[in-house]
């Protein structure tokens, strides 16, 4: 039989790239999605998907163990549902909080009841805030700026205590900036890589932020679900480890506005961490896995899906 596993939010963006991933792998996949962001059509047709929000505890609890039921076990939990909105954050704060914290733990404990073999968890990068030290490494103190940071720093929490009182095996995964196709451009604080390659195919000048000197870590999609699929299977990880998940690289803004080429104009700065670089030497470590796809290449990818030259 298949490996059973389940992914919470599968049909978002990063869903996109894993849940094709694990069908790749040969595991069994059950997707549960609300659709309020996500999109059915982006699942292939080899994955099952359950339209439920998280926050029906309940009908979660049952459809987790109807699932091991049926499949003889769940091997693996993906936990990507959120709203993963810092301005939705600090502009909705209990609606935010309703999903990702009182959301999450109906998944850690519909996950709990149905006996899953292990639990990896979505955290964020935001947890940090602005870092004292680059590379930022998991053993500096997190200081989130917003809502969406603290509810991301207090489930790794949540999953290292799941972890040690409930026997339920978690790891988190600490994702820098994530990109690749289906990422969307929309919204005032949209990733800067996504935005422009949405501005330039619309022919419409390059938005650079303040002086476009800050930094940003950014990851492609396909590493990201490599390393979920990693993390699931490692051994060496399972009692509630943080583990960064970034390039280790922190090209500017204004580096990225010249891979992706055309006219910039400048517009006012706003509150915003100035610098990011993931320290990776724990995912190396523990997880066996670093990045493959390089900025160079993973830009060059979006421009001919979005039909600009090189």
């Amino acid at each position: 039989m298949k490996k059973t596993v389940i992914v919470t939010g599968g049909a978002g963006f990063l869903g996109s790239h894993l849940v094709p991933a694990l069908v790749e792998a040969g595991y069994g996949v059950h997707v549960i999605d609300s659709l309020v962001n996500g999109k059915a059509e982006r699942l292939p047709k080899e994955a099952t998907l359950h339209v439920l929000d998280i926050r029906k505890r309940g009908d979660l609890i049952s459809l987790f163990e109807k699932i091991a039921s049926e499949a003889g076990g769940i091997h693996g939990v993906f936990h990507l549902a959120a709203l993963p909105s810092v301005p939705f954050s600090i502009e909705h704060p209990e609606e935010a909080h309703s999903v990702n914290v009182d959301g999450t733990v109906n998944v850690f404990d519909a996950a709990r009841k149905a006996r899953a073999r292990r639990l990896v968890y979505s955290a964020s990068s935001a947890a940090y805030g602005n870092p004292k030290e680059l590379p930022a490494h998991e053993e500096l103190v997190p200081q989130p700026l917003s809502p969406y940071g603290l509810h991301k720093y207090f489930v790794e929490h949540l999953a290292r205590n799941y972890s040690l009182h409930y026997g339920l095996p978690t790891v988190s995964l600490r994702y820098f900036n994530i990109y690749g196709p289906g990422a969307d451009p929309r919204g005032a604080y949209a990733q800067a890589l996504i935005k422009f390659i949405d501005q330039r195919s619309k022919g419409q000048p390059i938005t650079i932020v303040g002086d476009g000197l800050q930094t940003r870590d950014y990851i492609h999609a396909r590493d990201v679900a490599r390393a979920n699929i990693l993390a699931l299977e490692s051994d060496k990880v399972g009692a509630g480890e943080v583990i960064n998940i970034g390039s280790g690289k922190n090209p500017s803004i204004l580096d990225i506005a010249r891979l992706v080429g055309g006219p910039t104009v400048n517009i006012a700065p706003r509150v915003e961490p100035r610098d990011s670089r993931a320290d990776i030497s724990k995912a190396k470590a523990l997880l066996g896995w670093e990045p493959r796809v390089s900025l160079e290449e993973g830009i060059s990818e979006l421009k001919r899906l979005h039909g600009l030259t090189e």
